[in-house]
């Protein structure tokens, strides 16, 4: 084997080992992006049954029932009587 040949079979060696290391990144940074993806889906489950949460929530705080509860018993509002009621013409 000569010099030209060594160089050669030398160069193509490393250009294997690099590749081979190339991979071997890739093939992680692929694993923790897709463990990464998997948690970033988690929250997003979590949050999204947040919001449902929340929606009933809002929905529950304001139906008519509550809201005239809170109007007759905290602020002492009542419906008024026909006696009560004064009509404005022009």
């Amino acid at each position: 084997m000569n010099r030209r040949q060594f160089i050669t079979l030398l160069l193509l060696g490393l250009m294997v080992l690099s590749s081979a290391i190339g991979v071997v990144y890739a093939k992680y940074a692929s694993r923790k992006y897709f463990v990464e993806l998997k948690v970033l889906q988690a929250q997003r489950d979590a949050i999204e049954i947040e919001w449902g949460r929340l929606q009933i929530e809002q929905s529950t705080w304001g139906t008519h029932g509550r809201i005239e509860k809170i109007a007759t018993k905290d602020l002492k509002m009542h419906i008024p009587s026909t006696a009560e009621v004064l009509v404005i013409r022009p």
